[in-house]
């Protein structure tokens, strides 16, 4: 069956049907990974968006039950040259256009995604919607034109209520703000207590559990669309070792004084350069990105830029030489992607077992 893809500057693609017939609209995004699709179609940062895969044949390995970063899909719709209909790999247990369907998630297959993507980057991302074969195009562009981007993802996305995943390490707060699951295998690999919770809680609730440290997740959107967050964050700085990620990076900067601000295409995929000033080494980091730390508002804060990508020169990393707080713009869980950077974890736990070290010896001392 056919089905349109329109965007709103009016551009027609005409392919086949993918996936649910309930046809959405979202801000149109390229995604350059070669593999990862099934952690691609499951990362809630994608909230609201339909995402265009730039490796030409999709679905080839099929979908699994392993390699979900959540439980229930946000992502708006999905764009692909070649949808494989006949997967192939041990692991696989039902078909991506299976899947698209049992999640209700619409999609479209058979067009020029090299195209698409051209134009993205020339233009910048944009609205598009999937509309039937016999919907009046002008009809469809003069809606798409009036429709706003969404502001409440990360709202949609977080947890609501807060839970505990129990280990006998360090003690974690972990701040949902549209968190992958690698992110939590991370640290119940390394066997911390982790307890999840959602967008909203206050500095106060998070001091009142006693963590040994906080992470910012990563999250869809633009961070000044939870300001709620910025100030939390605020209230922590200097009182717990902080680590961001993404999302969680972007809130970090805020928090201190810098701003952030919409790319034209943002990064999106599992192979991008990234430079650490003080080594000199260079990762390929997974990233999911459509906002980033503006440069030049870095300088009237203490904060100080670690990393940036080889590709365009954006902020990639930042830490705060008065506190034990640090952030990335990349995912070093990797999932999906390159694991050079998984080391991060431990470095933040080191970080947190050092404060601790720190804080017993205060307290011996006033006891004495």
């Amino acid at each position: 069956m056919k089905r349109q893809l329109i965007l709103e500057d009016g551009t027609i693609l005409i392919g086949e049907a993918l996936g649910s017939d309930n046809l959405t609209s979202g801000e149109v995004v390229f995604n350059t990974g070669m593999t990862g699709y099934q952690e691609i179609l499951s990362d809630p940062s994608y909230c609201g968006q339909i995402v265009t895969l730039t490796y030409p044949l999709i679905g080839n390995y099929g979908i699994n039950r392993e390699d979900f970063e959540t439980i229930n899909p946000f992502i708006n719709g999905l764009i692909v040259k070649e949808a494989c209909s006949h997967p192939s790999n041990f692991r696989s247990e039902e078909t991506l256009d299976a899947y698209l369907k049992a999640r209700d998630i619409p999609g479209i297959s058979g067009i020029d995604t090299r195209m698409l993507t051209k134009k993205i980057r020339q233009f910048g991302t944009m609205k598009g919607t999937f509309a039937s074969i016999e919907q009046s195009t002008e009809e469809v562009i003069a809606t798409l034109k009036n429709e706003s981007f969404p502001t409440d993802q990360v709202q949609r996305v977080s947890t609501i209520k807060p839970y505990v995943v129990p280990g006998r390490g360090e003690r974690i707060v972990l701040v949902d703000y549209g968190m992958k699951h690698g992110i939590l295998r991370e640290f119940t690999k390394r066997n911390c207590h982790v307890t999840v919770v959602p967008y909203s809680t206050t500095a106060e609730e998070i001091l009142k559990l006693n963590p040994d440290g906080v992470m910012l997740s990563n999250g869809p959107g633009d961070p000044k669309d939870v300001p709620e967050a910025v100030e939390m964050v605020q209230g922590l700085l200097g009182e717990l070792p902080l680590f961001g990620i993404c999302l969680g990076h972007q809130l970090f900067a805020l928090a201190c004084g810098a701003d952030t601000v919409k790319m034209k295409f943002g990064h999106r995929g599992s192979n991008h350069p990234v430079k650490d000033i003080a080594t000199g080494r260079v990762y390929m980091t997974s990233q999911n990105h459509g906002y980033a730390v503006e440069e030049s508002s870095v300088e009237a804060t203490d904060l100080q830029i670690s990393q940036y990508a080889l590709n365009d020169g954006s902020v990639e990393g930042l830490f705060h030489p008065k506190y034990s707080a640090f952030s990335v713009q990349y995912h070093p869980e990797s999932a999906p992607g390159p694991e050079d950077s998984n080391g991060l974890f431990d470095e933040f736990l080191s970080i947190v077992k050092r404060d601790k070290r720190r804080e017993r010896v205060v307290c011996q001392s006033v006891q004495i």
